[in-house]
């Protein structure tokens, strides 16, 4: 399946984390949070951070997996699912989907971005937790996502679940005026986005978006 006309990428947070972003101006690899005072609502799995912290990205030699800011190319993600069912062994949240906000971003405005600033790109055809997964940082090479497995709703073949956990990277940070949407599961969560973006010059517009969540 071709790429889409205007691909989109998406970072999922625990709205509680949402104002110390806004107010930093940046989502911070987890290479940069292990060694900021420990704060927030952590929604991930913490033997995987750890992995991804030692995993390399082979097309940027001497750099690892954590030391990007990590995005799918999809809303309504296989680890929205993880959070959503709240049974796997190795996850401490089990506050549900519902706090869970997606930070929606363009690809090719965020891959100028990175350009234009020094910042080592690079995306993922599975997920980028893997050891087996395959890196890419060409603009060209985007055809080689499995774009159809990004779209589907039913993930349950093997296929379609690796796909789907593609992901999209960018080195150390990424800045907050580059989100254009935030997708929230209902307007109490609108209320709380709204009041951590209270006083910012960047303001993405808020969205209730059913079809994001499970």
């Amino acid at each position: 399946m071709a790429i889409p006309a205007q691909p989109k990428i998406y970072h999922i947070v625990h709205v509680q984390n949402l104002a110390s972003i806004v107010t930093d101006g940046h989502l911070w690899s987890d290479a940069t949070m292990v060694n900021r005072p420990p704060g927030g609502t952590v929604i991930g799995m913490g033997g995987i951070k750890l992995r991804r912290l030692r995993l390399p990205v082979t097309c940027h030699q001497g750099t690892h997996v954590g030391d990007f800011v990590p995005f799918y190319f999809c809303s309504r993600s296989i680890m929205l699912y993880v959070l959503h069912c709240a049974n796997h062994a190795e996850l401490t949240y089990r506050g549900g989907q519902q706090p869970i906000v997606h930070l929606e971003a363009d690809l090719y405005r965020s891959v100028r971005w990175a350009e234009e600033n020094g910042s080592r790109w690079a995306f993922s055809l599975s997920n980028a937790g893997a050891a087996y997964t395959q890196f890419r940082s060409k603009r060209e090479q985007l055809s080689e996502v499995n774009w159809e497995a990004v779209r589907a709703t039913d993930f349950r073949p093997a296929d379609v679940k690796e796909g789907k956990q593609a992901e999209f990277l960018v080195e150390r940070s990424f800045p907050w005026h580059l989100v254009e949407r935030v997708g929230v599961h209902s307007q109490a969560v609108v209320d709380q986005v709204s009041t951590a973006m209270r006083g910012v010059r960047h303001r993405p517009q808020i969205e209730i978006r059913k079809d994001w969540y499970f």
